[in-house]
């Protein structure tokens, strides 16, 4: 072996996740079902979108064995169509759970890419939990080395970073040795892709999907022998540089199986962008000072970062613009004082009392607003004017949703999306995970139809 292979990014993160164990990470495992609850929630939520039926429809003539479960479905696809559907379900709403380092979306890619693969061969609960922490780890880790950036620069960090994590941690979950893991890795850099022009439209989840599908099929390659050039993530010529600027390897492996990334996971209550939350949450308080006569409101005034501004800044023409619109969070918050999936629907979207509201609403570059910090200030007919600044938005780490949140969301997200999978049986089962001998045959009886079980 290559001296420069010891010592690679690839071969150091794979030599960390062939070593670890399900004792090295059994403490983080409550996060780590915390996020593939909100996966579940998520992928419910989208289960009969049109884009995900147009996916399936696309990609049905073309799947191999029926082996792996399409959330929210009761007909199986083959692991690498179900990797993909899942991780553009999941995705979809842009209700995923948030890294706020990176603003990775972690579970989408790695959670769909891991339980399809468990379909394909007898896996435990608590194989399965490893392998979705370790790779939740590698995807923040190498987006941390390379962020604010590649982000910057227009890659869409959540697809880009996600693959690796998928690729790792099926390769973890296939038991395939450090140089099987670490030639996955470098297969993933030569598949990573997606862009953040395409975030308002369903173009945005084809990429998180492929995160999810090429990731399993990178470790699939490697299981075959397929190698990678060992610096395929740092080298010259390498994914880092090719996407961005040179990679901060110490920020990369600083704490490397010390401190874990699935730790620092945050999950949305509002389906929209995460740096919308504060606007949403400020807008929220300012309609209970009027008390809720929104019809007094003559103007709205948005402070925030030039993130904020760049990404929400837009007018509104359907409901994906929504969902990144610093004008309809304001709209959802004063109006409607709520911003749940439904106040993002296209019916909602295009209602005239909607429109007139975000045309009353201006957004201002304020240097000094942290990225995810809002202050919203409304100007009254009346000439009276108030203001309130939200730093920490309810769903953050310094304000996280609860366990009851996460259910009662998968409760909403089940019920917008027309599943017909039983709530208590998904919220069960993951909070068991850990305790399940063959997650195929637990996810099985979850799209079984209502009433009927199979063994797990």
């Amino acid at each position: 072996m290559p001296q420069d292979s010891i010592t690679s990014v690839s071969r150091t993160l794979a030599d960390f996740v062939a070593a670890s164990s399900w004792a090295d990470v059994q403490a983080q495992s409550h996060e780590a079902r915390r996020s593939i609850l909100n996966f579940f929630a998520t992928a419910l939520g989208s289960a009969r979108d049109p884009v995900v039926a147009a996916a399936m429809r696309t990609l049905a003539p073309f799947s191999g064995a029926a082996t792996s479960t399409i959330i929210g479905h009761t007909q199986p696809m083959d692991a690498l169509c179900a990797a993909f559907l899942n991780a553009i379900s999941a995705n979809l709403l842009d209700f995923d759970d948030t890294h706020p380092e990176t603003i990775i979306h972690p579970a989408a890619p790695v959670a769909a890419a891991i339980f399809a693969l468990s379909e394909t061969r007898k896996l435990s609960g608590r194989e399965v939990l490893t392998a979705f922490i370790l790779g939740v780890d590698v995807e923040c880790r190498i987006g941390s080395s390379v962020s604010p950036r590649h982000y910057a620069r227009g890659w869409h960090i959540t697809s880009t970073c996600g693959i690796f994590g998928a690729a790792a941690a099926c390769a973890k979950l296939l038991g395939l040795p450090a140089e099987g893991i670490a030639n996955a890795i470098g297969v993933a850099a030569s598949q990573s892709a997606g862009n953040v022009e395409n975030l308002p439209s369903a173009a945005k989840n084809v990429s998180v999907g492929n995160a999810a599908r090429n990731g399993l099929f990178a470790a699939l390659l490697a299981q075959q022998g397929y190698e990678a050039a060992p610096r395929a993530i740092e080298g010259p010529l390498g994914w880092a540089r090719t996407m961005g600027d040179e990679p901060d390897i110490a920020r990369l492996l600083d704490g490397l199986g010390k401190s874990w990334e699935i730790a620092k996971n945050t999950y949305k209550p509002y389906p929209a962008g995460i740096v919308f939350h504060s606007v949403i949450d400020a807008c929220l308080l300012l309609r209970e000072r009027i008390g809720r006569k929104v019809e007094q409101v003559a103007s709205v005034t948005v402070h925030g970062s030039a993130l904020l501004l760049a990404r929400g800044d837009r007018a509104v023409n359907n409901e994906r613009d929504a969902r990144v619109s610093i004008h309809h969070c304001v709209a959802c918050g004063l109006l409607l004082g709520k911003a749940g999936v439904a106040e993002f629907a296209r019916e909602i979207v295009l209602r005239p009392d909607m429109a007139q509201l975000r045309q009353k609403v201006r957004a201002e570059l304020d240097a000094r607003m942290p990225d995810g910090a809002a202050r919203v200030s409304l100007r009254l007919l009346s000439g009276e004017e108030l203001t309130e600044t939200v730093t920490s938005p309810r769903g953050s780490q310094t304000a996280p949703l609860s366990d009851r949140d996460i259910e009662e969301k998968l409760r909403e997200c089940m019920r917008s999306g027309r599943s017909d999978w039983n709530a208590d049986r998904v919220i069960d089962a993951v909070w068991r995970l850990d305790a399940v001998d063959d997650v195929g045959n637990l996810l099985q009886s979850l799209r079984a139809p209502s009433g009927q079980t199979t063994s797990n």
